[in-house]
């Protein structure tokens, strides 16, 4: 597997990580090769991309590939030739990750043996950059085969790729359950954790933010006046990547600092299950989306969701099962949350969530991954 692991920080290692292990579960032998470095430190938004939580246990985890080196990627690349695994799992998220990919995975095939299969979160991205086609076709052109967990993936993969015959295979895996952060903990357990009242309601936005998430839109809609007379409090827990000035300059305008909880620093990955855990609803306003992680940890906690109609949410939500599919709109969000809890939707909606997460499971992505592979 080529991609972010320990001790590299954020979902796509965490995924990595999961997604190792279940591979070794079915009996492959597994080497993860991370990056020793891979964003300068200008190009990083956040504070550190280094986690302070231990190595996962019983992975292979090679921490070696720079990601602006070039010598490095034939470095790399030579030695994957020479030991001629059978399959290359490279992740693919962002197109500045396109060159050094690529390079690696032209050399390593050399050795005619080797077969790689992708999983490609995003294949073009939601912040549009200079070069992001040529380098996103670079890589793609370098793989046998790709994973995409969304439609909108697949249809911005098929704009370097048509369909087999003439292209490349590539399958809709959904983005498997976040089963790696613990079992849930307990409401008052975890609301007594965190040192927040017992007695009011929690709406939670987790993970990192940044302005494609729509926080703003959330941040609005917690000044709808049927909200403001709820016993109602957001959680904010994720870091700033960016723009912190403007989030906070909104907070104020509107009037809503004593409705929310601010935990912007990064969520150590034994802390998530308590902000899940307190939750009552999990709010995802995106702008712009492919598929989330943050979806798959509140099925893993089974904690019903809001999520906009982008990208590949609705796919995963099912409207008034699991929770609600609403427009990119700050009123439909505060409609939406105004309803779960005027209506007492939680019980059913939990339910639906129980249910839904049987769906999502890593040995449907490792046996996705090993078909594509031949």
């Amino acid at each position: 597997m080529l991609s972010p692991a320990h001790p590299l920080r954020g979902g796509i290692a965490a995924f990595t990580e999961r997604l190792a292990l279940e591979l070794q579960n079915q009996g492959h032998e597994v080497t993860i090769y991370s990056f020793s470095l891979q964003y300068p430190s200008f190009l990083f938004p956040g504070t550190t991309q280094f986690s302070n939580d231990p190595a996962p246990a019983g992975l292979k985890i090679r921490t070696c590939v720079n990601s602006v080196n070039p010598f490095n990627w034939i470095k790399i690349g030579l030695e994957l030739r020479r030991l001629r695994p059978d399959l290359i799992v490279p992740r693919y998220w962002l197109p500045f990750m396109g060159p050094c990919l690529g390079s690696i995975l032209r050399l390593a095939k050399g050795n005619g043996h080797t077969k790689v299969v992708a999983i490609a979160d995003n294949v073009l991205p939601h912040e549009k950059r200079p070069g992001d086609h040529l380098f996103t076709r670079w890589f793609v052109n370098a793989c046998n085969a790709f994973v995409v967990m969304s439609q909108s993936v697949l249809d911005d993969l098929r704009i370097f790729t048509p369909k087999p015959p003439t292209g490349k295979p590539a399958a809709i895996i959904p983005h498997p359950i976040y089963d790696n952060y613990g079992e849930q903990s307990p409401r008052e357990q975890a609301i007594q954790h965190l040192g927040l009242p017992s007695a009011l309601h929690y709406l939670l936005f987790f993970g990192f933010i940044r302005d494609y998430k729509g926080l703003d839109l959330l941040l609005e809609a917690m000044a709808d006046e049927r909200i403001k007379a709820m016993d109602l409090k957001l959680i904010v827990a994720g870091e700033y990547y960016g723009n912190r000035e403007k989030y906070e300059a909104q907070i104020k305008q509107l009037g809503i600092e004593k409705q929310l909880v601010m935990k912007t620093d990064y969520i150590p990955n034994g802390e998530v299950r308590h902000y899940f855990g307190a939750a009552d609803l999990v709010v995802q306003p995106y702008r712009t989306a492919t598929q989330s992680g943050i979806s798959q940890m509140a099925y893993h906690f089974e904690k019903p969701m809001v999520v906009t109609d982008v990208g590949g949410l609705a796919e995963i939500v099912p409207h008034g099962k699991a929770g609600y599919v609403v427009p990119v709109d700050a009123k439909a969000i505060a409609d939406a949350i105004v309803d779960f809890f005027e209506n007492e939707r939680a019980t059913v909606f939990s339910a639906g969530v129980a249910e839904g997460k049987k769906k999502f499971t890593w040995e449907k992505m490792a046996e996705g991954l090993l078909q594509l592979a031949g």
